[in-house]
C-alpha cells in the first residue's frame, strides 16, 4: 500500500495556535486532537492543499509559510496498515471566522497547553517539537 501524504498547519493568531478535534466517526483515531489539514490530491502542491483543506473543513483563510516538521506514522487498523506521511507547515490566520464544518471541535490554545489534549499519533512529533521551540 502506498503512503497517504497529508498536510497540516500550525495556524497562529494572537499568540495562540489552532487545534482541531477529529469527528466521532473518523476512520483513524476518532475524537483525537490534531493540527488541521488533509490529504493531498494527485498533482496538488502541498501548500495549496493546506489552504484548500482549511477553507473546506473550517471556512477561513490562511497563509502558508515554511515547513515545520515531517512526521511518518503507521496506523494499524485490523488487517490494514495505513502509512501517513504528514507535512506540517507554519501558517498564519488571514481572515474569516473558523467553523467546525468537518471536525468535531476546535480551540485556539497556547503552546504550553498542548499536553492537556489527546493528540493523534501522527501529530505527536509535532507536539514534541512545538514544546521545545518558540514559534
Amino acid at each position: 500500500m502506498k503512503p497517504i501524504i497529508c498536510t497540516s498547519g500550525i495556524i497562529r493568531k494572537g499568540g495562540r495556535i489552532l487545534i482541531a478535534q477529529r469527528l466521532p466517526d473518523s476512520k483513524l483515531e476518532p475524537l483525537k486532537w490534531e493540527f488541521p489539514g488533509g490529504k493531498i490530491e494527485f498533482t496538488e502542491d502541498p501548500k495549496d492543499c493546506l489552504v484548500r483543506e482549511i477553507k473546506e473543513e473550517m471556512d477561513f483563510e490562511i497563509s502558508v509559510g515554511e515547513i515545520f516538521e515531517v512526521s511518518s506514522h503507521n496506523y494499524e487498523k485490523g488487517p490494514e496498515t495505513h502509512h501517513i506521511l504528514l507535512l506540517c507547515y507554519l501558517c498564519d490566520y488571514v481572515s474569516g471566522e473558523p467553523r467546525a464544518i468537518d471536525c468535531n471541535d476546535f480551540r485556539w490554545i497556547k503552546t504550553e497547553d498542548l499536553p492537556d489534549f489527546d493528540f493523534a499519533a501522527a501529530d505527536l512529533p509535532i507536539v514534541e517539537k512545538l514544546s521545545m521551540t518558540s514559534i
